[in-house]
């Protein structure tokens, strides 16, 4: 049998973390998803979403692959790109690090970056931008991250069976932040569709939509800013986020996330992402929360050598101001419907 990229995507491995400040009787594990081999969580989603559209004939020989992306996804992209013979478009935002944007050139992928800080209906939004492009190039096909159910399903098929095996079914909550939500509605459905009392946590950054819609049901456009934290957090509301997953929503800020990168490394020998220090700070949260004994599992998503000239950089760290904001206050509720 040949073996291809694809044959190395996932049955990633899970660490428990054990030098931070986790309350006694708590256990913490991650899952480390920055050992695919196109360095993150979201080589699952592509593959599985290209498997799929190669399958039943939407993605045709040497055709176009359109797509917006944070970079992670984008690097997926080409990478599968280079090895099946597609041509790869990709458009992000311009607060994606130089290296995320280096890894795509460097695999044949064209890049259009596209201001961070315009609305989302701007037909200057990475995301609109790749729907027309999408429109205008004839037989492209696009994977459509934050609407295509596959996303999830991906993980729902993969990751969340992986981690169920791994920790026996003991588990008592999975948090992690989202963006187009397939991690977690993926995860977090096959998580509780084994055991419906696990809870599943959603952690947003401050500058994000999806807090105050899972609190009170409206979206609030005055939510809407800036933030570090690549990755994570939306302006709007993504078809793939199943919020009836969920159990609980609670903010971060890019200092939460940023500090937590840097004792992952110091103390854990773990060099992460962004998102990575969010999911840890969000663990701990939430382990203050729980009764003992419980477990908490996580994921990874992607490697801090990503970001090495932005979390990792002293003197980037010296420019930036970030907002100090009190630490989320958590109260874990019991699992139910009425979660949505």
């Amino acid at each position: 049998m040949r073996l291809h990229v694809g044959n190395a995507v996932g049955a990633t491995p899970l660490v428990e973390i054990t030098k931070l400040d986790i309350p006694d009787g708590i256990r913490v594990f991650a899952k480390l998803e920055f050992l695919n081999p196109g360095g993150s969580i979201k080589d699952r989603m592509v593959k599985y979403i290209l498997d799929h559209a190669e399958r039943v004939g939407a993605l045709q020989p040497g055709a176009t692959i359109v797509e917006n992306t944070s970079g992670n996804t984008g690097a997926a992209i080409a990478m599968f790109a280079a090895e099946r013979g597609y041509r790869a478009i990709l458009t992000m935002p311009d607060k994606v690090s130089q290296e995320k944007q280096n890894v795509l050139r460097a695999m044949g992928a064209q890049t259009i970056v596209c201001p961070t800080a315009v609305r989302p209906d701007s037909p200057e939004h990475y995301v609109e931008t790749a729907r027309r492009l999408h429109r205008e190039i004839p037989g492209s096909f696009m994977l459509n991250q934050y609407d295509n159910p596959l996303n999830a399903e991906a993980h729902f098929h993969t990751t969340g069976p992986e981690i169920w095996e791994a920790l026996g079914g003991r588990i008592t909550a999975f948090v992690s932040s989202g963006s187009t939500g397939g991690t977690i509605s993926g995860i977090g459905g096959y998580l509780r569709s084994k055991n419906p009392d696990i809870h599943v946590v959603l952690l947003d950054p401050v500058g994000s939509i999806y807090h105050k819609y899972f609190h009170e049901g409206v979206v609030d456009p005055r939510e809407i800013a800036a933030y570090h934290v690549e990755g994570v957090g939306e302006d709007h509301l993504a078809k793939c986020m199943d919020f009836s997953v969920l159990t609980n929503v609670i903010r971060f800020n890019d200092r939460n996330a940023i500090q937590m990168c840097h004792e992952l490394a110091r103390k854990e020998g773990l060099l992460c992402g962004g998102s990575s220090g969010a999911n840890i700070w969000g663990c701990i949260e939430v382990a203050k929360a729980l009764k003992p004994p419980a477990v908490i599992v996580t994921v990874l998503p992607d490697s801090g050598a990503k970001y090495v000239s932005k979390i990792y950089n002293a003197d980037w760290l010296a420019e930036q101001r970030f907002a100090d904001g009190s630490s989320a206050t958590v109260s874990m509720r019991s699992p139910a419907p009425s979660d949505a």
